[in-house]
């Protein structure tokens, strides 16, 4: 039997659920709420749906550079990300480039589309060397994400998220992602 070099790669044994998300969420007194929906594997096909869901809603960007040094970037859905200037920012060797889908899938624990910073929960996320998240999706109360699946979004506070990030083993990276260079 062959495998569908198509079909999404499956996802790593030891991988979160939602309800482990949700359990971690009421560990730290994390307030949220979820909202079920059709699956979005990009932020366009869930754009008019998401029109209905007040605060700001993201995109996530699983990232490489020429070393293999992987990061996450969590930017507003509206940032128009400059991935040059980041990468220069935070020191990259070469071009940063998005990793390939069987990697993300093994290092965040999620198929792609479902890419949300609720991954960081998985051991195997601990291979990221930062989480830079955009000031622009800071800015809006709440933010939303995939809790782990494309099929549902969660909101949490801004802040709530940053506590969370750091729970994980992070020092959430703030940056302006449409301007990463400028102070």
């Amino acid at each position: 039997m062959h495998e569908d070099p198509t079909a999404p790669p499956s996802l790593p044994s030891g991988a979160a659920s939602r309800n482990d998300l949700f359990l971690r969420f009421e560990a730290l007194g994390i307030a949220h709420r979820t909202v079920e929906h059709p699956a979005f594997f990009t932020v366009d096909e869930g754009r008019a749906f998401k029109a209905e869901m007040p605060g700001g809603h993201s995109k996530n960007l699983f990232l490489k550079d020429k070393k293999g040094v992987l990061s996450l970037a969590v930017a507003n859905a509206e940032t128009r990300v400059d991935l040059v200037g980041l990468g220069k920012a935070i020191g990259a060797k070469g071009r940063l480039s998005f990793g390939k889908p069987d990697l993300m899938t093994a290092t965040m624990g999620v198929i792609p589309g479902a890419v949300t910073p609720f991954a960081l929960i998985n051991k195997a996320a601990q291979s990221l060397s930062r989480v830079i998240l955009d000031k622009a999706l800071l800015e809006e109360d709440p933010v939303w994400f995939h809790p782990l699946e494309n099929t549902a979004s969660t909101a949490i506070s801004p802040g709530d998220l940053l506590r969370f990030v750091e729970s994980c083993g992070f020092e959430p990276d703030i940056r302006d992602l449409a301007a990463p260079l400028t102070a």
